[in-house]
């Protein structure tokens, strides 16, 4: 259900998706050969615990880390956290290792680290055993992504 929540999310968006079968992966890394794609191309989608209870998505390439004084600095807090792994599914409907802003059942905002601008990405498609390309270009503008430096 959760790939389809992705799918339709799409559909309304406009926004031309492709999604793929791929066996499971240890790693980034693993995940990207699969694929065939460097890791930069895997867009990492992570949730962020803001101090007053509500969440972000923040989009950063796969062979990069997230820079969080950037990134609060950006969105103008003090503070960020990673979810444990039950907040982040109640926060997007989605399971670690398959987050990805596209369906999520709050429409949090969303930052893209200015890296991912120009290319084809692949990333979490809502499923396990799934990945989904799409046009870092054509995401960022239909989810009114705010794009900066956000990584290191």
């Amino acid at each position: 259900m959760s790939r389809e929540r992705v799918e339709a999310a799409a559909r309304e968006l406009g926004l031309d998706i492709e999604i793929v079968s791929r066996p499971a992966a240890e790693s980034l890394e693993q995940a990207a050969a699969v694929l065939g794609i460097p890791p930069a191309d895997i867009a990492k989608s992570l949730v962020a615990k803001r101090k007053d209870g509500t969440f972000l998505f923040a989009l950063v390439p796969g062979d990069r880390q997230i820079a969080w004084s950037k990134l609060r600095a950006v969105v103008g807090v003090n503070k960020l956290q990673l979810p444990d792994a039950e907040q982040a599914l109640q926060a997007t409907g989605f399971e670690r290792g398959t987050i990805t802003p596209l369906g999520s059942t709050t429409a949090w905002p969303v930052y893209a680290d200015e890296r991912l601008a120009g290319r084809r990405v692949a990333m979490g498609a809502g499923a396990h055993g799934f990945s989904l390309f799409v046009d870092a270009d054509a995401l960022i503008a239909a989810l009114s992504a705010t794009v900066a430096d956000i990584s290191g």
